[in-house]
């Protein structure tokens, strides 16, 4: 009896009980199933069905991978009886994270990273897992729009990465994943410039204020999302694992490097548009204290014909120069004399 697993495939014969469950498996991973591939040395990639990937787990010897989007819990439970997850683990694949974590299984670790895609200037988060076991890996992305198609490609047309295992393709999606958080970073950096530029030219309006705070909410989102990642990617390449291969370590210490570059660059941009936004309030501030500078000095030089003008108006008998032929050109000439001087004043001193 032939021991390939493609013969044990073209050959097999199982019963209703077996049989039954995985028809029930294919049927529910049609739609989910993204990709179901074996690598074998020497041998082209094929794709295998998701029922049978028990009979093809050779660590050493075979690599399968195995990419799923957004599956139904049923499908998780069978594919974990497939590959011995404990239930523990199934019930981990199956919850939606908000946060990166690591969590170390019996004969797999469970990687969660949360992808970042940007889109009209706004970011949208999704989640993807990597499940790494000896001779086997599986990814679950849920609300992930970008697929791991050329990484996929780019593995299979160099077949000697394959070969290092499981635990380096891993290092290889966060890194692909470090590569999206770069291009989010810079559609994101191009929207801050844009708003910076405006800043410069015409300062800031109502509706630029309200940009700057959703800019600088989305970013702290971002990095709320990415950065416990960096802790992530430092243990993964300093704590030994079981399913992480010594010689694979330094790749997720690279992966680390990476993140905590894009984490840099996201604070740096919150404090760009922090400082936007205090400038704006700078210059708001300082043309509000021009604007009441020249409100006060035209309202001292108009108190003085006010106050002349007030006191001749109480009609008295006796007031000094009514009856005098020069008495109102020379009042009229002090009154504004005394506004000219004034003028002068504040016009020395930048008031006005």
């Amino acid at each position: 009896m032939s021991s390939d697993p493609a013969a044990t495939e073209s050959g097999h014969s199982d019963a209703a009980g077996p049989g039954h469950e995985a028809s029930t498996l294919d049927a529910q991973g049609d739609s989910s199933v993204v990709a179901s591939m074996l690598y074998r040395k020497g041998h082209e990639p094929r794709e295998i069905p998701v029922s049978h990937i028990a009979r093809y787990v050779e660590p050493g010897e075979h690599l399968i991978w195995v990419g799923l989007k957004s599956p139904e819990p049923a499908l998780i439970e069978q594919l974990g009886a497939q590959l011995g997850f404990s239930s523990k683990a199934i019930e981990e694949i199956n919850e939606i994270h908000r946060r990166p974590r690591v969590v170390e299984y019996t004969g797999l670790t469970q990687i969660v990273a949360i992808t970042v895609e940007v889109e009209t200037m706004r970011p949208t988060f999704g989640e993807t897992q990597i499940i790494i076991g000896k001779g086997f890996l599986v990814t679950v992305r849920r609300s992930a729009q970008a697929t791991h198609t050329k990484l996929r490609e780019l593995l299979e047309n160099s077949p000697e990465l394959l070969d290092r295992g499981s635990d380096y393709v891993a290092s290889m999606l966060l890194d692909l994943m470090a590569d999206r958080y770069v291009a989010a970073s810079a559609k994101i950096e191009s929207g801050v410039e844009a708003v910076e530029k405006k800043f410069l030219l015409r300062g800031f309006q109502d509706t630029d204020v309200r940009r700057v705070y959703q800019y600088r909410r989305d970013l702290l989102r971002i990095h709320v999302a990415i950065s416990p990642l960096v802790e992530i990617c430092r243990r993964l390449s300093r704590v030994e694992s079981n399913n992480i291969d010594q010689n694979c370590r330094g790749y997720f210490g690279e992966v680390a490097d990476r993140v905590q570059r894009v984490d840099e660059l996201l604070n740096s941009l919150r404090e760009a548009l922090a400082f936007a936004f205090e400038a704006s309030l700078m210059i708001g501030q300082s043309q509000q204290t021009d604007i009441t500078k020249k409100l006060a000095s035209w309202a001292a030089i108009l108190a003085v014909p006010t106050a002349v003008a007030g006191i001749y108006g109480m009609n008295f008998k006796y007031m000094p120069e009514l009856s005098w032929t020069f008495g109102y050109p020379l009042i009229m000439g002090l009154t504004a004399g005394a506004c000219a001087i004034l003028y002068w004043r504040f016009k020395k001193n930048r008031w006005l």
